[in-house]
C-alpha cells in the first residue's frame, strides 16, 4: 500500500529535489558494489529513516542518521563536506528533504536515493535485519 502525501509536503520536496541530486537505487548499487574494495574512497550511504524503521532492517553498511538529527549531527560524524554521501528514506521523500538541507549546509556530494527502501527491497538487494 502506497503512503498519500499531503499536497504541502509534495510542494516542499518537489522544491528541494529543483535543488539536489537523486539516482536510482540500481545506481547506487553499482557505485557500492564498485566502491567496496576501497573503504577510503567508498561512498557512504546514510538511512535518514525513524530509528524504528532501521531496527527493522536497513542497507548492509548504512550508517543510521534520521532526518530529526542529521543536520545536528552530520558534521561531528563527516567533517569533510566534500564527503560522498547517498541518503535513502523509505520512499525518496524525507532523503530529499535532508539532502537539500545538507547542500545548504555546504555539503557538495550528497544524492537522495529515489525510492529509497522500499526500491531497494523491490529490487531484491541485500538487506539487513534483526537477527
Amino acid at each position: 500500500m502506497s503512503k498519500q502525501h499531503s499536497p504541502g509536503f509534495l510542494k516542499i520536496v518537489n522544491e528541494a529535489r529543483a535543488n539536489i541530486a537523486e539516482c536510482s537505487v540500481d545506481v547506487l548499487k553499482q557505485n557500492l558494489d564498485r566502491q567496496n574494495h576501497d573503504r577510503a574512497t567508498r561512498p557512504v550511504l546514510i538511512d535518514v529513516r525513524e530509528e524504528s524503521e532501521f531496527a527493522a532492517g536497513h542497507v548492509p553498511g548504512s550508517v543510521h542518521l534520521s532526518k530529526g538529527i542529521i543536520e545536528r549531527d552530520i558534521e561531528s560524524m563527516f567533517p569533510d563536506h566534500a564527503s560522498e554521501l547517498y541518503l535513502l528514506c523509505g520512499g525518496g521523500f524525507r532523503s530529499a528533504l535532508a539532502a537539500d538541507n545538507l547542500r545548504r549546509m555546504g555539503y557538495t556530494r550528497v544524492t537522495s536515493v529515489n525510492g529509497g527502501w522500499s526500491a531497494w527491497t523491490s529490487a531484491g538487494y541485500p538487506i539487513s535485519k534483526p537477527q
